[in-house]
């Protein structure tokens, strides 16, 4: 398996697309270490489950990442990096005047700082190992822009900048730094919101989906958190070595309007 003997760290990843992530670099061979703020059984024997299904090692580290002290303190306790994702995020949608300064703060800090703050302790581990790649979830909308979403929209687009400049700062050593843009992903938290949009516009699931939810997406298909696994896959592999400083779109089209 091409990422035996490498180990991948995913922040956000007890659910959802880092969930995803996870599952697809442990079927690689990696050694993965999963993350979020809490800290459950139910998180513990999820790695445990990850770990006896593909024959890697698997952890559970919790760590609040709006706090760059626990961010960094998250690589420092997992003891080696050489696969960094940075996954974790959260949303708050409302127009400019009326947004809470305090959500606005708190998505900065999670979406943007704290994979600032992974990247710097992660960069030593990685050098050291002679190898390294650092993924930065970022979002159709570090690439475009929504009404109501400041605070997402300019954190995206902040995480596809600063992913450049790790591929500047690391691009004479085998270290590759990217963003992956993915449009609207099938997630559970998705998916539980399907009925409550379907009652809302009177329309079937089939409709909802393709005339509100994917409105944006010309392919009118989810995309999933096994093609954000695998594209992660892929960019750990040899082929992607030199691919750095860029953006992949997993957007069904959406950035091409």
């Amino acid at each position: 398996m091409q990422l035996r003997g490498k180990t991948a760290i995913v922040t956000g990843s007890n659910s959802g697309i880092g969930l995803g992530i996870v599952r697809e670099l442990a079927r690689a061979g990696a050694d993965v270490v999963l993350n979020s703020f809490t800290d459950r059984a139910e998180d513990h024997a999820l790695a445990r489950e990850i770990a006896d299904t593909h024959g890697v090692s698997a952890r559970y580290i919790a760590a609040d990442l709006s706090d760059g002290e626990a961010a960094r303190g998250l690589i420092e306790t997992a003891g080696r990096c050489d696969i960094l994702i940075n996954n974790a995020g959260i949303q708050h949608v409302a127009p400019i005047e009326a947004f809470p300064a305090a959500k606005w703060d708190a998505i900065i800090a999670i979406n943007l700082t704290s994979a600032f703050h992974t990247t710097a302790a992660a960069l030593p581990m990685m050098r050291a190992n002679g190898w390294g790649r650092v993924i930065n979830i970022a979002s159709a909308h570090g690439l475009t822009a929504s009404p109501y979403k400041g605070a997402y929209v300019a954190a995206k687009h902040g995480i596809v900048g600063f992913t450049k400049v790790t591929a500047l700062e690391t691009a004479r050593e085998p270290i590759t730094a990217n963003a992956i843009c993915p449009g609207y992903v099938l997630t559970p938290l998705v998916e539980a919101q399907i009925p409550d949009q379907m009652k809302t516009h009177g329309m079937d699931r089939e409709t909802v989906i393709r005339e509100v939810m994917l409105e944006r997406q010309p392919s009118k298909e989810f995309a999933t958190t096994e093609q954000l696994g695998g594209t992660c896959a892929f960019l750990c592999s040899d082929a992607a070595a030199q691919i750095t400083g860029t953006t992949i779109s997993v957007d069904g089209g959406w950035t091409a309007l």
